[in-house]
C-alpha cells in the first residue's frame, strides 16, 4: 500500500512540475494593450497590417514571414532586432513606399547569423531584389555588419542603428542567462523581457505608450522562447568586422544616448570599427527611435539614401 501512495505522490509531483513548466504565455493583442496608445498611430498600425499580411517562404525546412511592397528601382531591407517583428518597420516603410521598395522580415527561431543570411538571401531571390540597401536595429543592425563582412556584393548602403559591433561584452555579461535560457519556461522568459519593457525601455522612450504596446504584444504571444534562445545566439555570434570604405559601402550609424540596451563602451566601439562612417547621435529617445520619433527618424534614412 506504502509504495502505491509513493508512486501516487510521485506523479502527482511530475504533473505538477511540468504543469508550472508549460503554463501557458497568455496571447493579448495589440488591440487590447494599446488604450493609452495615440489612436492615429495605433490605427496606423493595425491598418498596416490588415493591408500588408505576411508571405512566407520555407528555406531548409524553416518558414520565414516577412512584407514587400512600395515602388521604385531601389530596394530598402528592413532588419529588426530581439523582441521585433516585420511590422516594427512600418511607419517607415509606408513614408518610403512611393520612392522605394521596402522589405521587412520576422526572424524565425534560428542560433546563427549564418543560417539567418540565407533565409534573407532566399527572400530576395524570390522577390527578384539583387542588391538592396540595409537598415538594421540592434541585433538587426548586428546582422547587417554581417551581411556586409559576408555579401557585400548585395549591399549598396547600410545604416547601423541602435547596435554594437562584434565583442566579446555581451557574450560574458549574459553568460549565465545564455546557458539557462534555453531550459527556463516559456512564461517566465516572457515575464522577465516585460520587466525589462515597463521598466528601463519604456522609461528611455520618454515613457512611449507605443513602443510599450508594442513590445508587450510581442511577449504576450505574438513571439515564442524559440525566437529569443535563437537571436540571442545570433547576438553573441562572432564575426570579422568589415572594411566598408575598402569594400565601398557607404555606412551611417544612428546611435542613442540613453539607449538602455546598448551601454556606452559598445557604442563607442561601434563608431571605433567604422571611422568613415556619418554618425547621428539622437537626444533621449531610447533603444526604439524608429517608434516613437517616426518622423526624425525617417528623415535622416531620406537623407541618406538620398545622397
Amino acid at each position: 500500500m506504502r509504495w502505491k501512495l509513493n508512486w501516487i505522490i510521485t506523479v502527482v509531483l511530475i504533473l505538477l512540475i511540468a504543469g508550472i513548466y508549460l503554463y501557458p504565455v497568455p496571447d493579448v493583442s495589440f488591440e487590447d494593450l494599446s488604450s493609452k496608445v495615440d489612436p492615429d498611430a495605433a490605427a496606423s498600425l493595425l491598418t498596416f497590417r490588415q493591408e500588408h499580411p505576411l508571405q512566407q517562404i520555407d528555406v531548409d525546412g524553416v518558414t520565414w514571414e516577412y512584407i514587400s511592397f512600395g515602388e521604385g528601382d531601389e530596394t530598402i531591407l528592413f532588419l529588426h532586432g530581439m523582441t521585433g517583428a516585420a511590422d516594427i518597420w512600418w511607419q517607415q516603410m509606408v513614408a518610403l513606399s512611393d520612392r522605394y521598395r521596402v522589405i521587412s522580415t520576422t526572424y524565425p527561431p534560428l542560433d546563427n547569423l549564418e543560417a539567418m543570411s540565407q533565409g534573407v538571401l532566399a527572400i530576395l531571390e524570390k522577390e527578384g531584389v539583387p542588391t538592396v540597401s540595409v537598415v538594421g536595429s540592434s541585433l538587426g543592425g548586428y546582422f547587417t555588419q554581417y551581411l556586409a563582412a559576408n555579401n557585400p556584393e548585395m549591399i549598396e548602403r547600410a545604416v547601423f542603428a541602435n547596435t554594437f559591433p562584434p565583442n566579446d561584452l555581451i557574450a560574458e555579461k549574459n553568460k549565465t542567462i545564455g546557458a539557462l535560457l534555453p531550459y527556463l519556461p516559456e512564461w517566465l522568459v516572457m515575464n522577465v523581457l516585460r520587466g525589462s519593457f515597463e521598466g528601463d525601455v519604456y522609461t528611455a522612450s520618454g515613457n512611449s505608450e507605443l513602443v510599450l504596446a508594442y513590445l508587450l504584444e510581442q511577449s504576450y504571444g505574438r513571439m515564442n522562447k524559440a525566437q529569443v534562445v535563437g537571436r540571442f545566439h545570433c547576438v553573441v555570434d562572432p564575426f570579422t568586422v568589415p572594411d566598408i570604405e575598402a569594400l565601398g559601402v557607404p555606412v551611417m550609424i544612428i546611435g542613442v544616448d540613453n539607449d538602455p540596451l546598448v551601454e556606452e563602451v559598445l557604442r563607442e566601439q561601434l563608431k571605433a570599427a567604422y571611422p568613415g562612417a556619418t554618425v547621428h547621435t539622437l537626444h533621449a529617445v531610447g533603444h526604439f527611435p524608429y517608434l516613437n520619433f517616426p518622423d526624425e527618424y525617417t528623415a535622416l534614412l531620406e537623407e541618406f539614401f538620398g545622397e
